[in-house]
This record gives structure tokens, C-alpha cells and sequence, in this order.
């Protein structure tokens, strides 16, 4: 049976079509301490990986005339030594040289008649340090969860693991054209038995069943009423094909104490000190900092009540609406807290989700047509994005170098000119910014501002001898939101003469 994409997945194939100048490639870029390994040595290394990573040998298949969606089919012609790539920075191979490099690679779309990823080994970093450009096209990411990706490329020891033997891999007959279309023709003809089996599984338990229709209708409801367009600003409007990029950094220590002694989520802190880079931005370019001038789609946790959870999130992406308008960093924390606490509680994510699922079980035909004429439709409603991924806080090594950061890179596309993407790896919280060349050349003061944003949330929080500076925050309205606690220390502060006050 083909492997077919979902219709998340396939929409981004969609979406670049429609944008003949856009790259909708992610990237993550792992920096490591040098020397950087020798091309065979690296070759053989992820020759013998691959096997963890079946989908790395695959390519993407139109089927004919959007009958169903796109589907998964080995590569006859695979060939590994096309995909990693390798190249030098100039001297001095600081952070500048090397943001520069990653916007160059990051504006080149894909090879759409290959696997869709490329790994980029870039040499020549200050300090003897060398990267790993992973650079992986979104339509891949629904069938290789992070996790997986991680312990296929990486070691969580310097000693490396046992590789064995590459293995003869011999691809899999590729379908006909003929073969593709009446595979689709079958399944729209057995498309209302299977719908009927959904019903029937549906009824079966009546009780739920009606629980989460009425959840998600209310959940439409509530987005249905967020779309309203934002404010007209620069932040939007037609794109290039090229990119800039830079980089913020905080402590992920810090932003972990701020969130203890704000009663926040980490994700809240964060998105605060962006929502302060933002307002900058505005008041930079002239333009007014109004309450909705930027919506961003947002990742908010749609863990259920009273569900397990461990250190992993389950998150969707939300349109909210950044607090540019407020100065105060910790009124601006306050807000961006309660905001997301609505979002969380209105169950919008959940809707998305629900909507997302069901439309695994249409045609995809109207899907696909649906989403190429939106694509084409004045968009007023999102003005950026912001993706967060949580990599190990254990140390994580390759080929016996370690891996010292993770730098993270999201696409932008639809006449959003900023993207923002934020990774924690070890005790640091990595902030990469996504511009447009020509409409977008200030991510690099985005960058310093929201580091200076984190920084200002940290000397708030900072712990005094004297009772704290700020009181923890809590939603007025919404349901309180699960934060998971730091325990006390019991460390006592002592004065200037050694003693305990």
C-alpha cells in the first residue's frame, strides 16, 4: 500500500508550489567543537544511520490530477554523497560569517525530484569549532519525530555507539504513474466505507463522542473569532526569495527561575522578551506598537487535564497576539501569560487538531484546491510565527565532538517577513530569527533586543535579600495553567560579615 502523506504534511508541498520563490525548508544548525570530521569519515558514519531514517532515502510523488495526496516512494537513483554538502567559512568565521552562510543556504529550495533534505557540513568556525547544517523539508517532519531524528544522528556519549555494517539497501519497485491514479480511484471509492467505520466507532460511545464534537465546536467558535486581521504594518507584505538570519541566546537557567518566581510557563518568558524585540522593531521603523499589530502563531500546550506528561510537551500553534504595545517587561510577561492561558482554555488547539484529523479522512482533491487558492488570498491575519523546540539537557556528541549548541531556523512564507524559532539544548535557550533579505534586515538588533529583554525579565526576578521585587502572576479570568515547580534550595542569604540574616 503507498505511503501517502497527511494533508498538513502535503499542504507545505502545496504552499512552496504556490510560491515559486520560497524555500519552506527548516534547519537545525549543531555546532560543535573541532576538528570537523573528514568527508569519508562523516559519509560512512551517516551511511550506517540511514537505516534509522527510511524516510532520508524516499521522495516525494504527485499523484496524478490530486486524486490523493502525495505520497512516499523509494529512490531508485539514491545517492548519499548529494545530500551532504560541504563548504568553508571566511575568516573570521564569527557569528556574522556564519548567520550570512545559513540565510545563503536556507534561500535554496530543495531538490523536489530527490529525498528532501541536505546535510551541510560547514568548516572554519572561530575557536576551531565546525557545524552540522541539517536543512529538511516540513512535509518530512510528520513521520520523524525529533526524538527519533536525534538518536539516529547523534551519540550520548563521546565514545560513540557500535555501528554495524552499512547494509545493501536495494529500493523498492517505484509505482507507475498508471499505478498511482487507480490507487487513488480505489481508495475515493472505499472513502464512505471508511467514513462509516468512523461513524460507527463514533457511536459506539456516544457519550464522548458528543464531548468532543461540543469541544470542538467551541473551539472553532473561539478561533473563528481571533482571525481578525491585524494591524497593517511593514512586518507584512510581499517576498523575496533570499534570507537573513541571526542568532539571540539566554540562559536556560535563568529563564527557569523567572518562570518559578513569576508563576509562568517557560514558553510565556520567552515569548515575552520577543514580544519587547517586536515593539523595538516597530518603534525603530516609526510605526506605532498597536495591541494588534503582531500575531504570531504560538506553541500552547493541548495536554488534557489531569493527563500525564513527563518532560515532553504537547503543543499546537495558536494565533495570539504579542503585547508589543505594553513597555514594562513584567506587565508585558503578565499579559502574554494570560493571554495564552484564554487560548489554552477556549480549546482553539484542540479544534485545530480535531479539524487537522478529520481532514485525513476526505478527499483530497477539494482539500488540496482549497489550500492553493487561500494561498493566493490577501493575508492580513498572521504577521509572524514562532516555533519552539526542546532538544536533551543531557550532552549530546557526534563522532566524538561535542555538541557544544543548537541553532534553530523556521521558514517564512505568505507575506510573513519574520519568522522566530526557539530551541533549549543543555542550559541555553537559543533564539533564531528568519528575515526576508530586502523588506527585513534588521534581525540581527531583533536578536540583541530580545536578549536584552531576557535580561531585563532577570534582574526583575533576580532573588534580594529583602522580600521579592515582583509578585508571582496569575490569570485573572482564565483556568490556572499547570507550571511545573523548581524545589527550594533552602540556601539562606547571609550578610556582608558571613551570617545568616
Amino acid at each position: 500500500m503507498a505511503d501517502h502523506m497527511s494533508p498538513l504534511d502535503a499542504a507545505f508541498l502545496d504552499l512552496e508550489d504556490e510560491e515559486p520563490e520560497v524555500s519552506m525548508a527548516t534547519a537545525s544548525i549543531a555546532v560543535f567543537e573541532g576538528p570537523a570530521p573528514a568527508t569519508e569519515e562523516f559519509l560512512t558514519a551517516m551511511g550506517a544511520r540511514l537505516r534509522l531514517m527510511p524516510r532520508y532515502r524516499q521522495k516525494a510523488r504527485q499523484v496524478p490530477f490530486d486524486l490523493g495526496s502525495p505520497v512516499w516512494v523509494d529512490d531508485p537513483a539514491f545517492d548519499l554523497t548529494y545530500h551532504v554538502r560541504r563548504v568553508a567559512l571566511a575568516p573570521p568565521g564569527d557569528d556574522p560569517v556564519l548567520h550570512e552562510r545559513i540565510g545563503d543556504i536556507m534561500s535554496q529550495r530543495l531538490d523536489r525530484a530527490r529525498p528532501l533534505w541536505e546535510y551541510w557540513v560547514i568548516e572554519g568556525l572561530s575557536r576551531g569549532r565546525w557545524a552540522l547544517l541539517s536543512k529538511l523539508h516540513p512535509c518530512m517532519v510528520g513521520g520523524l519525530s525529533g526524538t527519533r531524528l536525534n538518536r539516529a544522528t547523534f551519540d550520548e556519549s563521546p565514545a560513540g555507539r557500535a555501528e554495524p555494517p552499512e547494509e545493501v539497501w536495494t529500493p523498492a519497485p517505484e509505482p507507475s504513474t498508471l499505478s498511482l491514479a487507480a490507487g487513488a480511484l480505489r481508495d475515493l471509492l472505499l472513502n464512505p466505507v471508511e467514513q462509516a467505520h468512523m461513524i460507527g466507532r463514533a457511536l459506539a460511545a456516544p457519550r464522548a463522542t458528543i464531548r468532543c464534537v461540543a469541544d470542538t465546536v467551541r473551539g472553532l467558535i473561539a478561533l473563528t473569532g481571533t482571525l481578525r486581521p491585524a494591524s497593517v504594518s511593514t512586518l507584512t507584505g510581499p517576498l523575496g526569495g533570499y534570507r537573513r538570519y541571526a542568532v539571540a541566546r539566554g540562559s536556560l537557567t535563568d529563564v527557569e527561575e523567572i518562570a518559578h518566581r513569576a508563576d509562568v510557563t517557560l514558553n510565556d518568558v520567552v515569548l515575552s522578551a520577543i514580544s519587547g524585540g517586536f515593539r523595538h522593531l516597530l518603534l525603530q521603523r516609526g510605526e506605532e506598537p498597536h495591541p494588534r499589530a503582531v500575531r504570531s502563531l504560538v506553541p500552547v500546550s493541548v495536554r488534557a487535564r489531569g493527563e500525564g506528561g513527563g518532560r515532553e510537551n504537547r503543543v499546537s500553534l495558536m494565533p495570539a497576539f504579542l503585547p508589543v504595545h505594553v513597555v514594562d517587561p513584567v506587565e508585558r510577561l503578565r499579559v502574554v501569560h494570560e493571554h495564552l492561558a484564554e487560548l489554552e482554555a477556549s480549546g482553539e488547539a484542540q479544534a485545530g487538531e480535531a479539524m487537522t484529523a478529520l481532514a485525513g479522512h476526505e478527499p483530497f482533491l477539494p482539500i488540496s484546491w482549497g489550500l492553493r487558492l487561500a494561498a493566493h488570498l490577501p493575508q492580513r491575519h498572521l504577521v509572524t510565527v514562532t516555533t519552539n523546540v526542546p532538544w536533551p539537557r543531557e550532552p549530546l556528541d557526534l563522532l566524538g565532538r561535542r555538541l557544544l549548541e543548537i541553532l534553530p531556523y523556521v521558514p517564512i512564507a505568505l507575506r510573513l517577513r519574520t519568522g522566530v524559532s526557539i530551541c533549549t539544548y543543555g542550559d541555553q535557550v537559543t533564539i533564531g530569527v528568519t528575515g526576508d533579505y530586502d523588506s527585513a534586515p534588521e534581525v540581527g538588533p531583533l536578536a540583541r533586543t530580545i536578549e536584552n529583554e531576557l535580561q531585563a525579565l532577570s534582574l526583575a526576578y533576580r532573588p534580594t535579600p529583602a522580600l521579592s521585587v515582583v509578585t508571582p502572576l496569575r490569570p485573572k479570568s482564565a483556568r490556572p495553567r499547570r507550571v511545573a515547580k523548581r524545589p527550594s534550595t533552602g540556601t539562606k542569604a547571609k550578610a556582608a560579615d558571613g551570617r545568616p540574616r
